[in-house]
């Protein structure tokens, strides 16, 4: 037993989340940098489209259940809360958004329909507060939430966990999305599989794109798939992210992220023709199948390993050099006997990882509908791009537009650089450059 796994164990961890983890530090030891070279991979060149899928008449929605992934606390933006906390549009925080939409399709289709979160220690308690004006919400007696695992930190010299007595917290790191198939401890799947719920849609609480679609879940239900990866089309914004292909040795299909593939092969990687499909990271699973494959597997999924080295301490570049072992939560298509991937429309993917993209959300560029679905209000998505050093902080960024966000809708594209602050019903049109320090007068129309 190594230092870590006494570590984990001390600290109350399941069993479960014990072994997966000993099973990566076991690999990480024997030298595996969970890398996946392109010489063994396929490029990808078609998938079914979603988009010619059949309307559905709902009568497999009452045995979904939808996982949202919410255990991120918004650090890039300097938050301290869960992220599904903020506003996101009209007054409503992602977690409102969510749970209308949720309310909507129970209410169209007749369906049980289950909204389950996957937590972090930090968001749980916020959020959970914030769920219980939604009275209606629970069904079945079946939980709101479950806890996602963490791992310890491991000194990147010695592979031995660190110690940070600055701040204890810090000495921990969630393992990565992938986390969720572990974390759906064995209770929670018994208890949904008893219940009448085979398949879970899973996606991240920052992508309000990423709505439960019953035509996508009946197709997924009638071939009898045990995995299911949206996919969309890759842009030149794509280019760090996370990439579908097929592996040489046995033709299945891969997840590849950017940490798997070696410094030499970056270009091969962020080539957009040559891997022309994105993870969207919305996700179909066949409980059954999950269930089947954890107990065949003893707990452990074995999805393939990602190596992040980074700082003990984030803020601190000066701290100790540590490794966080994690894996993603699409890299399960490469487990599954059988998986697939679809093709989706790019309105299925709305993250906000940014005050940038918080931006566009909140604007007008974007429409809430009568189904609490979020829309494009035209043809063109716009790009923004603010001046980090004065709004990538979201206390920053929401004091500078204090009065609400301008109108993006006729905007293709606008770079604000130093300090700006935005008045009362801006309207930016075309491409717009400004620069600061400078306050944009209320009712003022830039034009480019």
């Amino acid at each position: 037993m190594t230092a870590a796994v006494d570590t984990m164990r001390r600290a109350g961890l399941s069993e479960r989340a014990v072994e997966t983890f000993a099973h990566y530090e076991r690999l990480l030891r024997e030298g595996d940098q969970g890398m996946l070279r392109e010489a063994d991979l396929t490029p990808l060149t078609d998938l079914p489209n979603a988009e010619e899928l059949p309307e559905s008449d709902g009568s497999t929605l009452d045995q979904a259940v939808v996982v949202k992934l919410n255990g991120g606390l918004g650090t890039s933006m300097g938050m301290t809360t869960a992220k599904s906390l903020i506003e996101v549009k009209d007054g409503l925080s992602f977690l409102d958004v969510i749970v209308r939409q949720i309310l909507h399709l129970r209410e169209r289709h007749g369906a049980r329909l289950p909204l389950v979160l996957m937590n972090s220690f930090a968001t749980r308690d916020d959020t959970l507060r914030a769920l219980e004006r939604y009275r209606d919400l629970r069904v079945d007696d079946l939980p709101l939430d479950f806890l996602q695992g963490r791992v310890p930190k491991l000194l990147e010299e010695s592979l031995e966990p660190v110690s940070w007595p600055d701040d204890p917290a810090l000495e921990w790191a969630p393992p990565g999305h992938g986390d969720v198939y572990g974390s759906l401890d064995s209770e929670l799947l018994d208890a949904l599989l008893e219940r009448g719920y085979r398949y879970a849609f899973l996606s991240n609480s920052d992508n309000l794109g990423a709505v439960l679609d019953p035509r996508i879940l009946d197709w997924f239900a009638r071939e009898e798939l045990p995995f299911l990866l949206e996919a969309t089309e890759r842009t030149e914004s794509d280019r760090k992210g996370g990439h579908l292909a097929r592996r040489r040795e046995d033709d299945r299909l891969v997840l590849r992220e950017t940490a798997q593939t070696p410094e030499d092969e970056q270009d091969a990687f962020e080539d957009v023709t040559r891997h022309r499909f994105f993870n969207a990271n919305n996700i179909w699973i066949d409980l059954h199948a999950l269930g089947r494959t954890l107990e065949e597997r003893g707990g452990v999924l074995g999805l393939p390993m990602i190596v992040n080295r980074k700082t003990v301490d984030p803020t601190r570049s000066s701290s100790p050099r540590v490794i966080q072992l994690e894996t993603a939560m699409g890299a399960a298509i490469g487990v599954f006997e059988g998986a697939g991937a679809i093709r989706v429309p790019r309105s299925r993917f709305v993250p906000v990882k940014t005050t940038d993209q918080l931006l566009v959300v909140r604007s007008d560029a974007y429409e809430l509908g009568d189904d609490w679905n979020m829309r494009l209000a035209s043809e063109r998505l716009p790009i923004v791009r603010l001046d980090p050093g004065y709004f990538k902080l979201l206390s920053d960024f929401e004091r500078r537009f204090s009065e609400g966000a301008p109108s993006l809708v006729r905007c293709r594209r606008l770079t604000v650089d130093g300090d700006v602050s935005f008045g009362r019903g801006v309207t930016v049109r075309g491409e717009v450059v400004v620069e600061g320090p400078r306050r944009v007068e209320d009712g003022a129309v830039l034009e480019g």
